[in-house]
């Protein structure tokens, strides 16, 4: 096999250890996405493996869940080397490396903590959030709650989306709504719900209402309706196939 100068220098001078570290990561993905790498690593872009950076993710919290050390550590890798391989395309194109992405995560750090990195004082982790969020409106030049809610990605899940409109639309003072008043708001959507070409429209609206009843009753909707999923699947285990009517009654 014909190697490129550059790749030959690459490869011969990587060194094999019983531990590596993260310049050896930075290192051994520069190899997998040099012209004589690996053909499947250099013909990856930020769009197709985007799925790979939320599959990990989730994979990450799946060990946190199960309370899974050694799988986290592992999942962890995982999830570094998403970030390292998109890393790597930038410096490919001149635009950022691995270092930038270090450099201003640092630095975000260090301007919001100013409590630890400065010389202001907090009175407790409530006043730390909202020095955050303040840091936060100011940097990103967010001045309104449109600001604010227009900055929310529209890729989350969607609960977990509508959690966070409700929280910052909320802490402007919009939307407030005790658990009663969401309890009754979702009686009456629920019973003026209706076949009609706004059927998708009115049942995004219910669900919406359902995230403001979990936040009045200080639950994370995402977290519970997950935990549900959980509980129903594992709920099928224990029913008889031949059991009439059995997983129905599940529900």
């Amino acid at each position: 096999m014909r190697f490129a100068l550059r790749d030959v220098e690459l490869i011969l001078n990587f060194e094999y250890k019983d531990k590596y570290n993260i310049s050896d990561l930075l290192r051994i993905m520069e190899i997998l996405r040099s012209p004589d790498g690996c053909p499947w690593d250099r013909e990856q872009n930020h769009q197709s493996i985007k799925k790979n950076l939320i599959e990990e993710t989730y994979e990450v919290v799946e060990a946190i869940n199960k309370d899974d050390k050694e799988l986290l550590c592992e999942e962890l890798g995982d999830l570094l080397l998403q970030i390292v391989f998109h890393s790597q395309m930038e410096a490919e194109q001149g635009v950022f490396d691995f270092e930038a992405v270090c450099d201003g995560i640092c630095k975000k750090l260090i301007e919001r903590h100013p409590h630890v990195f400065g010389t202001l004082e907090v009175g407790g982790s409530a006043e730390v959030l909202e020095n955050w969020e303040q840091i936060k409106r100011r940097t990103k030049k967010r001045d309104t709650t449109y600001d604010a809610l227009e900055a929310i990605p529209a890729e989350l899940p969607a609960l977990m989306r509508s959690d966070k409109i409700l929280s910052k639309a909320q802490k402007a003072g919009l939307w407030q709504s005790s658990a009663e008043e969401s309890k009754n708001k979702l009686s009456a959507l629920i019973k003026d719900i209706s076949e009609t070409d706004k059927l998708p429209e009115e049942v995004g609206r219910l669900l919406f209402e359902a995230v403001r009843l979990s936040r009045a009753l200080n639950i994370d909707p995402e977290d519970a309706l997950a935990r549900y999923c959980t509980s129903l699947t594992e709920s099928f285990r224990d029913v008889k196939k031949d059991e009439e009517g059995s997983l129905e009654s599940l529900l």
